[in-house]
């Protein structure tokens, strides 16, 4: 099935508000018209899988009403086949609202209510705009409320990016949050392997401090990504508690007793998620804590992989005149003016994408705070800066994994050299010499530029086997 969109030609709908041109080609309607005219704010429309997201919950709708008897068969069958074409992926440019918008999304939800009946109509055939058929309000939105079904979206959508495909049906890969940071924790493992015999020097306050084995370091990457990583996982649990149901305050009003079971029944079978319903349908639909909590693991990854960004940029600074321990991969020129310059772009573009994550996530704390009463209306920000900052996460990782970890290579000779002339290495002989004596070895290693080793064997402190079995830097790096 295609796609139409001929550019020309209006209908005339209307509304409780007076009457508007629509295009003709539009699936969309009267309320999707004003909320295009009151908010050309970003130019940014929904997301695909929120989208998606939103269309599941009208099939499991209709499916769930045509179960108990409120919706008829006749019109149930085609709304529930218009939403599950547009799940699938089609009619997905006649979503035109801005992400900033009304509040509560009431137009993001109108303009999908408008599209599936638009749709449903077409096929009954009927006309698009004439709701004498199927009308976006009284069939397609039958026991629901902007108010359930935006926050429940939110959570499906959310799941979708962050542990399952895009698009099932259709996806060439399943290319998701926790999959793209496995890829990148098993490319750190391997290094940790690959690196595990380099001796380097430690470096704490960034001055020279004990060995420890390049390996180490990085496996130690792996093992902060995983555990921010365990973090998001366990936090997204919560998501599959739904509200939908609670219609538009959480008490349930205007939907059947059956409804909300069968509802969630329909969603987990479309979806292949376990769903369950939220204990309590008006907390469900006051409170944004479970974005809150989620957005603030996603800063947790975000900040561990500011850090690591930043570590593989010293540790490659240079490659004359900084530590030069390692070597990431030249992807691209780094100057417009500066000859043969590599700069460390993939490690750079993945700091600012932390920073976005960050700022995003103070964005979705003033935003959930600002709910009132029985109501947040600042959902539609919260949607989109949550969405984000998971698909930038998403798409930075598999980027900065391909393209630059499993690239690195290490300097042996400049780790080894580095570590044999680090003061840090006086550390050892504490036990043997004493804290007071180590100290002045090491300041007096670091005013002649000579070796902590050569010293001690110079001042007959030990002998040069002595010497090379106490100041083994790998017998340092264990217990």
């Amino acid at each position: 099935m295609k796609k139409e969109k001929a550019k020309k030609g209006f209908r005339i709908e209307h509304d409780s508000l007076g009457e508007k041109k629509v295009p003709e080609w539009a699936y969309y309607g009267i309320q999707t018209v004003r909320a295009i005219e009151n908010f050309p704010i970003s130019g940014m429309g929904p997301r695909p899988e929120f989208i998606r997201a939103t269309a599941l919950i009208k099939k499991a709708a209709a499916l769930a009403n045509m179960d108990i008897g409120k919706l008829d068969n006749r019109r149930g069958k085609v709304i529930a086949q218009a939403a599950g074409e547009v799940a699938e992926g089609l009619w997905h440019d006649h979503f035109m609202v801005d992400v900033f918008q009304a509040g509560a999304g009431t137009s993001h939800h109108m303009n999908a209510n408008e599209v599936i009946a638009n749709r449903a109509n077409e096929l009954l055939g009927g006309k698009r705009g004439d709701y004498s058929l199927v009308h976006p309000n009284d069939h397609v939105n039958m026991s629901q409320s902007t108010n359930d079904v935006f926050p429940t979206a939110m959570r499906i959508a959310a799941i979708f990016a962050i542990e399952a495909p895009l698009n099932p049906w259709h996806a060439k890969e399943n290319e998701n949050l926790m999959n793209e940071l496995q890829r990148l924790i098993d490319a750190l493992m391997e290094k940790g392997r690959e690196f595990d015999g380099i001796i380097k020097s430690g470096r704490t306050h960034l001055q020279d401090a004990v060995p420890v084995r390049l390996g180490q370091e990085f496996t130690a990457y792996a093992v902060a990504v995983k555990r921010a990583g365990d973090e998001i996982r366990r936090e997204a649990r919560r998501l599959h508690e739904l509200g939908i149901g609670g219609s538009a305050v959480g008490t349930g009003i205007n939907t059947h007793p059956d409804y909300r079971k069968r509802v969630i029944h329909h969603l987990c079978k479309l979806t292949g998620l376990k769903f369950s319903g939220s204990k309590d349908l008006i907390a469900s639909t006051q409170s944004m804590g479970v974005f809150v909590s989620l957005s603030g693991k996603l800063r947790v990854l975000a900040v561990e992989l500011i850090r690591i960004a930043n570590d593989l940029r010293l540790l490659s600074s240079g490659p004359r005149t900084g530590l030069a321990e390692i070597r990431l991969p030249a992807v691209q020129p780094g100057s417009s003016i500066m000859p043969g310059k590599v700069n460390p772009v993939m490690a750079e573009v993945l700091d600012m994408v932390g920073f976005q994550v960050i700022g995003n996530d103070t964005a979705i704390t003033l935003a959930a705070q600002a709910g009132q009463l029985e109501l947040n209306v600042m959902m539609p920000v919260i949607n989109y800066n949550l969405l984000q900052s998971i698909h930038l996460l998403t798409n930075v990782i598999k980027v900065f994994t391909e393209r630059c970890v499993k690239g690195i290579t290490a300097d042996e000779a400049r780790c080894q050299e580095l570590a044999e002339r680090s003061s840090g290495l006086a550390t050892i002989l504490n036990p043997v010499i004493g804290y007071e004596a180590a100290a002045r070895l090491a300041k007096e290693a670091i005013a002649t530029n000579k070796s902590v080793r050569d010293l001690v064997v110079e001042k007959c402190i030990l002998t040069r086997e002595e010497a090379d079995k106490i100041l083994d830097p790998y017998r340092m790096t264990q217990p």
